[in-house]
């Protein structure tokens, strides 16, 4: 299956969408880099290829790509512009790998909304997924963990309904928070139907209701 959007983000979103379930779960290929080509003309979109040959090969073993992984982003930052580190580099668990990062200029690199943080945490998605078939957690100071703690406190006052059995819209979200409400409430209700959608404002909520036979 072909997925195209304007973005590589947009194209994972779409797909995720589609398929009901979690961008990081999504095994793709990048056939085509977005462009925005020359004075608006020969504009390209992003298109990925999900699915194809299910043939896995052997992985590097993660410990392994941890460290190489920890090293060539060591490399990166120091010609960033941005006073952030590397702090540590690990295993979370047998099919991902944990990334934080800290420093004097965490505000700025998580940017508005998180927008900075989506980007670098797609970015540094494709690169390990791609590469090495690992996913990653990626927590910039304390930002992913409170950002999932206030998720966690809002799918605690909707429960009540989705136990119903009533179709559940959240309330729209921004940044990072549909992807996080999402994965919370598949882990909730795996047996309910859980997905972004985008409302007629142009934006994100998540819908949850009973799953199609």
């Amino acid at each position: 299956m072909k997925i195209q959007a304007k973005t590589l983000e947009e194209a994972y979103s779409k797909a995720a969408s589609e398929l009901n379930c979690s961008v990081i779960d999504i095994k793709a290929k990048v056939i085509q880099q977005p462009s925005n080509g020359f004075l608006g003309f020969l504009k390209k979109d992003a298109i990925i290829q999900i699915g194809g040959n299910d043939k896995k090969e052997d992985r590097t073993d993660i410990k392994k790509v941890c460290q190489i992984i920890k090293k060539d982003l060591k490399q990166l930052l120091k010609t960033s512009l941005y006073d952030i580190e590397v702090q540590d580099v690990t295993v979370y668990n047998k099919d991902t790998i944990y990334i934080l990062l800290d420093g004097e200029d965490t505000a700025l690199v998580i940017g508005k909304e998180g927008s900075r943080y989506k980007a670098l945490s797609y970015m540094l998605y494709n690169w390990v997924r791609l590469k090495y078939e690992y996913k990653v957690k990626l927590e910039i100071s304390e930002f992913l963990k409170n950002q999932e703690e206030m998720i966690s406190r809002y799918i605690a006052t909707i429960t009540g309904r989705i136990d119903m059995g009533d179709k559940v819209y959240t309330k729209p979200f921004d940044g990072i928070l549909p992807l996080i409400a999402m994965e919370q409430l598949k882990a909730l209700y795996p047996d309910k139907y859980v997905a972004i959608k985008t409302n007629r404002y142009g934006k994100k909520v998540v819908v949850i209701d009973k799953r199609k036979a």
